[in-house]
Parts: C-alpha cells; sequence; structure tokens
C-alpha cells in the first residue's frame, strides 16, 4: 500500500487512536521473493507477518495487548479472520469488511466467479490433497474455537458476487455458537451493494462511519 493521506482517518487520530498500516507478506516491499512466500503453501506467512506486526507495537509501546483494533477487508477479512482465531488476546476488536472467510468451501467451488484466477494465490483443494490440508488449517471458518474473542464487527452485501454473503454470515453464526465472552458480535448486511460497498456519493462515508464509530465505542472514545 502506498503512503497518502486520507481525511477520514483524523477522526481516529484526533482521539489518540493511532493508525499503523502492515506490510506484511504478499507485497513487493522486499522484492519478488517476499511476495512469493505469501502465496499457496506460505499463505500463513501474511498472517504470522500481521501478528508479528502487532507484537512489535506491544513490545515497543506504541500499545499494549487487548488494545489493537484490526481492521481489513475481502482478502484482508480472510487475514482478520486467521489472525484472530490465532492470537485474539492481542485485540480489543477486529473489523471485517466482505470478509473471505469460508475459504474452503469457496475454494472447492471452481464455479464461482474468483476461485479459478486465484489458485496462483490460494492453490486448488479440489484437486490437490496438500492444498486442501493447508487451507484448511488456515481458514477462518473452519478454526473457530471455544475461546474468548474480542469485539468483532462484519460487514457483508447481499449482491457482493465476488465473497457471497452467506460465507460472513455461517462465520457470524458459528462465531456466536463458540465464542466464550459477552463481548460485542455485530453483523451488518447491505440489501443494495455488492463488493466494492454502497453506490452513490454518500455510500462510502456511511460505511467508513460505521466502522469507525465502532472502534471508537469499544476503545471508549465516546
Amino acid at each position: 500500500m502506498n503512503p497518502g493521506f486520507s481525511t477520514t482517518k483524523l477522526s481516529l487520530i484526533n482521539r489518540d487512536i493511532i493508525w499503523v498500516t502492515a506490510h506484511i507478506r504478499g507485497g513487493m516491499e522486499r522484492g519478488m521473493k517476499w511476495w512469493k512466500e505469501g502465496k499457496l503453501l506460505n499463505k500463513k506467512n501474511t498472517f504470522e507477518d500481521y501478528i508479528a506486526s502487532a507484537k512489535y507495537l506491544i513490545e515497543n509501546k506504541y500499545t499494549s495487548k487487548n488494545k489493537i483494533i484490526g481492521m481489513g477487508g475481502s482478502a484482508g477479512g480472510l487475514l482478520m479472520g486467521a489472525v484472530v482465531n490465532q492470537a485474539p488476546e492481542l485485540f480489543l476488536g477486529i473489523i471485517m469488511a466482505v470478509p473471505f472467510v469460508d475459504s474452503l468451501t469457496t475454494n472447492l467451488d471452481h464455479s464461482l466467479p474468483l476461485t479459478v484466477g486465484e489458485f496462483d494465490e490460494f492453490g486448488n483443494a479440489k484437486d490437490k490433497r496438500d492444498h486442501f490440508d493447508y487451507i484448511y488449517s488456515y481458514a477462518p471458518y473452519n478454526n473457530i474455537k471455544k475461546m474468548d474473542y474480542p469485539h468483532i464487527l462484519i460487514t457483508t452485501s447481499l449482491s457482493d458476487n465476488r465473497v457471497l454473503f452467506d460465507e460472513p454470515t455461517k462465520f457470524t453464526a458459528k462465531l456466536r455458537e463458540y465464542k466464550t465472552d459477552n463481548n460485542l458480535l455485530l453483523l451488518k448486511t447491505e440489501m443494495n451493494a455488492g463488493h466494492g460497498g454502497k453506490s452513490g456519493r454518500d455510500g462510502a462515508i456511511e460505511e467508513i462511519a460505521l466502522d469507525y464509530a465502532f472502534a471508537l465505542k469499544i476503545s471508549e472514545k465516546i
């Protein structure tokens, strides 16, 4: 992700929330080898990089354990689902937008529009047993555990043809059954939107406002 200025982030920064962008494996920040080490049977490197980034912030006293709010959408929602299953104690909250959380089921269905085109990224679980086993070992839906989870906001769209709404919906339902805490678990479904969110001049602003309101509520800033 290239450096840039965002006026919307001032809503958080002005309330003493630090914004951090984690450059996880899969980007080109450290060359082609770094990029390839975030794919296929090395996909877990992306999750471990994110957790390492969180631990770095804690160890260097930018924040502390149970104070971080993770945020990611689509494949970034897969990232959020994987890291919250793996290290929930690091996070105060998680925001997951149109998250790719039932990744094994989707990978097995070659009729879906993105599955075959993303074989180079995620693998082919239908035809390769090692790919099946590896995706199963990290897929967020398959790895929900009976344990305490942080506050979680999940958003999806009824007309999303990239990450079908049933993925975040069944993830939420299973999480409600398994989690052992009393923290917030919210699912918001847009009835007239696609993968990129609502259309219209104010649509994106409304979606950001919801995410930020959730972050400010759980951090007791409002």
